[in-house]
């Protein structure tokens, strides 16, 4: 963080991502991130990869996160820190991102009814800030991975889900924070994770940085930042 006189400036996150949800999720945490969609071709990328050898479950997601953020990191952005995710569901072994169509997503469904997947969240940060600004250079990255239990639904229900389109939209045909919700039952580990941006691993990965999460906390129009009022809130 950077204070001139009395003004507090606050270091600034790109989002790697058209995911609404992960924008919410940022937005809610008092982050304003700049958004730049990457653009990446994801299969070609997996393809390369796995020319390599196999990819774990956890490290698809990661490196997914990792081509969309050096893909934005590319474009001469330059004074921020790019965060780049991406999230798959893992069912018996084996990834699923979104549903190519509605048929998929109803047979996807009625494999996840009534039993349990992990949600691996592959986070990439890249620092773009300059070295006076406390700029690394460095790039982190992690992959926060929850246990998702799913509720015994109907063929009713799953039509009635997939006709909504939402379980196309969004990797493993299924939300926590929107019309699927009632399908979840529980889950084990990170609530945001399953979103799609888990806060607590971010604030992990900035902290690698020399960056306190607190330092991204927007100001409120009058310049005052969120904490300065959660504390008032609070008293």
């Amino acid at each position: 963080m950077i204070i001139v006189g009395n003004v507090r400036s606050v270091v600034r996150l790109l989002l790697a991502s058209q995911s609404p949800a992960r924008l919410a999720t940022l937005r809610s945490a008092g982050i304003e991130p700049v958004v730049q969609v990457s653009g990446v071709d994801e299969d070609a990328v997996l393809a390369a990869a796995r020319e390599r050898g196999p990819l774990p479950p956890h490290d698809v997601p990661l490196l997914l996160g990792r081509a969309k953020a050096e893909k934005v990191a590319g474009k001469t952005f330059t004074g921020m820190i790019v965060l780049g995710c991406d999230s798959v569901l893992e069912l018996d072994g084996e990834i699923h991102g979104k549903p190519a169509d509605s048929v998929e997503a109803v047979r996807r469904w009625r494999r996840m009814r009534g039993r349990s997947g992990i949600l691996h969240s592959g986070h990439w940060l890249i620092d773009l800030r300059e070295p006076e600004d406390g700029g690394t250079g460095r790039a982190v990255g992690d992959t926060a991975s929850t246990t998702v239990h799913f509720a015994d639904l109907s063929d009713a229900e799953i039509r009635a889900y997939v006709a909504t389109g939402e379980p196309l939209r969004v990797a493993g045909a299924f939300t926590i924070d929107g019309l699927g919700g009632p399908f979840v039952t529980a889950i084990d580990g990170d609530h945001h994770a399953v979103v799609g941006l888990s806060l607590p691993l971010l604030r992990t990965l900035l902290g690698r940085l020399g960056v306190s999460i607190t330092e991204l906390w927007r100001t409120d129009p009058d310049h005052e930042p969120v904490r300065r009022r959660a504390r008032r809130a609070a008293r």
